[in-house]
């Protein structure tokens, strides 16, 4: 007699990945976005209600999914604070995988003064206080990845990878990822963490889309060499990537990813370029957009995750360095 097994996922966000050699834990290929889940940045990125918000993080639930991203500063907090009302509105935390960041000051929007020196920053003040207060927000006494939203230059490597091994090995944080930092920075900083036997950044999280190419000279080579995962944001162009029908409409977000006069008017050429595609194939602008990422990392020998119309998806890089 065999062992019962699990109903069958009920879409592919169901079918759930190893997030990489060095991070067992288990992510839905889509990790759901969260930066426009709120009211206070309402002119930059376009309108969220609560009600909103609850409604994609149900769809998102349902259908299987499980991997969500934030950071402490978005939507001057509110964003954290939803995402930990909805877990614990509907009991689901354990079975969520929460990441979210520090770096950004977050309690400038706060009124009257007050010194923010520390708020900010990757001192170990700034993680520690930043924790704290995502730990509240989330409702929830541990974060199972915790990224260094940027790389600031103040503090040093071995500050840093202390700091942040601190915070592991007490129990508030399962997993390290690194968010839009310099290759030889996050090189560096996983070779003091080898040799001085603490965590290292076992995913990265950068900007990537047909436009925004940058990540494809040295950050997808240095993920594959040091066993990181990967998770992209921008990947449909911060919302750049539109058909020229909807380029004469307006709405959507507006403002909160905006690039220079070239800029836009290299997004318009690669939009029609995509439009033509979608139009051959009947399909949507942003599916082309987000294929010709799951395409790239194919034809570099990676392996590639599901992908859909979410604001992030991952992507986990087998790893010669996953033995070390």
């Amino acid at each position: 007699m065999s062992l019962p097994t699990g109903a069958a996922p009920p879409s592919p966000l169901g079918y759930h990945r190893v997030l990489g050699p060095n991070a067992s834990i288990k992510v839905s290929p889509i990790c759901l976005g969260t930066m426009n889940f709120g009211t206070a940045w309402e002119e930059l990125m376009g309108k969220c209600d609560k009600a909103t918000a609850f409604a994609v993080l149900d769809y998102f639930y349902e259908n299987g999914g499980n991997f969500i991203d934030t950071a402490s500063n978005y939507q001057f907090e509110e964003t954290e604070k939803w995402i930990g009302e909805w877990m614990q509105q509907r009991g689901n935390r354990d079975e969520m995988v929460v990441a979210t960041k520090f770096s950004s000051g977050y309690q400038f929007h706060k009124p009257g003064y007050s010194i923010q020196s520390n708020y900010g920053g990757n001192n170990k003040k700034s993680m520690t206080l930043s924790l704290a207060a995502s730990l509240e927000k989330l409702q929830t006494h541990y974060v199972d990845i915790f990224y260094v939203h940027y790389w600031e230059g103040t503090a040093s490597i071995p500050e840093l990878m202390r700091g942040l091994d601190d915070l592991v090995r007490c129990g508030k944080v399962l997993y390290l990822g690194a968010s839009d930092m310099p290759a030889w920075v996050v090189v560096k900083c996983n070779e003091y963490s080898r040799q001085h036997g603490l965590s290292q950044f076992v995913v990265y999280e950068g900007r990537w889309n047909a436009v925004e190419r940058d990540m494809e000279r040295e950050i997808l080579p240095m993920c594959k060499a040091e066993g990181m995962a990967l998770t992209i944001w921008g990947s449909l162009g911060g919302g750049k990537f539109k058909s020229a029908a909807q380029r004469g409409e307006s709405g959507g977000r507006h403002g909160a990813m905006d690039v220079g006069i070239r800029s836009e008017e290299i997004y318009r050429k690669v939009s029609a370029a995509l439009e033509t595609i979608a139009t051959r194939r009947d399909t949507v602008i942003t599916a082309v957009a987000m294929q010709y990422i799951r395409q790239k990392v194919r034809i570099l020998s990676h392996y590639v995750v599901y992908c859909s119309l979410c604001s992030r998806h991952h992507i986990y890089f087998p790893s010669v360095a996953a033995a070390r």
